[in-house]
């Protein structure tokens, strides 16, 4: 891995920054242990700024299918910043925002349902941007991570969404007008936990352990867990990465995607194939 590295003078101090730029391309592009790329591969670049104050921020562009994201560019747009501080080799700690963005991306569902004319109501439209708030908190190797969703939807996670899609795609529709019966509600207050360990084999060689949980405000249905066990090892300067991921869903409707004809589970079990480069 290369660093570049640039100083600034103020007050007859030095002022240190590194920048890391990582390209990744992937045989499926998961987040939370399901595809945000219909199953298919895609890539993801990375720039990472820290100041050797403890500040840190993040850009990162990552290709996605538009069968999942309606409308949009088929791209996700992250920018995260915060503060790291504490031992690396023991307790450290980070607190941070972070901003995700799918340019184009947007749904129209229903958001209401009609009990007495038996008709969904009040279609609006949702687009899938959010924003979060992020505490880190780790010991040596082992990393824990909690963000709380403070934007109205957590990738446009409302009654319209989440009611809707098991309208579409359950073929009993009873949870899906229990559902609609609960009123009108957005997903701002969700939280996502994730938990990672990483175990150095050898001087190019990790092992990767990962466990998380996803729960939604308002919507017991799509709350699930995800675990995931991988191995990375450093050749030729890529790192060639290969990981078993195991979403535990709730409610499978809600993590299929209509591609023509065919509908596509998102959460199933998969091996995920990678290869990455630092620069």
């Amino acid at each position: 891995m290369s660093l570049v590295t640039s100083q600034v003078r103020a007050d007859d101090d030095i002022a240190s920054y590194s920048l890391d730029v990582t390209a990744k391309l992937a045989s499926d592009i998961r987040n939370r242990g399901t595809s945000d790329s219909l199953n298919n591969p895609g890539a993801r670049v990375s720039f990472t700024l820290a100041h050797e104050s403890g500040f840190v921020a993040l850009a990162e562009l990552t290709t996605v299918s538009d069968k999942q994201y309606l409308n949009s560019d088929k791209y996700n747009l992250l920018l995260a910043g915060g503060y790291r501080f504490g031992d690396p080799e023991a307790w450290h700690y980070g607190l941070g925002l972070a901003a995700e963005f799918f340019p184009g991306g947007k749904y129209k569902a229903p958001s209401r349902f009609d009990f007495q004319n038996f008709v969904p109501t009040d279609v609006k439209s949702t687009n899938y941007d959010g924003q979060f708030a992020v505490l880190e908190l780790g010991y040596g190797a082992l990393e824990g991570r909690i963000a709380t969703v403070i934007s109205k939807t957590y990738r446009g996670a409302n009654t319209s969404g989440v009611c809707g899609t098991m309208m579409l795609y359950m073929n009993d529709p009873t949870d899906a007008l229990k559902c609609y019966a609960r009123g009108d509600h957005d997903s701002r207050g969700s939280m996502l936990y994730d938990l990672d360990y990483k175990y150095e084999l050898s001087s190019a060689a990790a092992l990767k352990l990962h466990a998380g949980y996803q729960q939604l405000k308002n919507f017991s249905e799509a709350n699930f867990y995800d675990y995931g066990v991988g191995v990375v090892y450093r050749l030729g300067g890529f790192d060639w990465g290969l990981d078993w991921v195991s979403p535990k869903t709730r409610v499978r409707e809600l993590f299929i995607a209509q591609d023509g004809d065919h509908e596509r589970p998102t959460d199933e079990n998969s091996w995920v194939f990678s290869v990455s480069r630092h620069f």
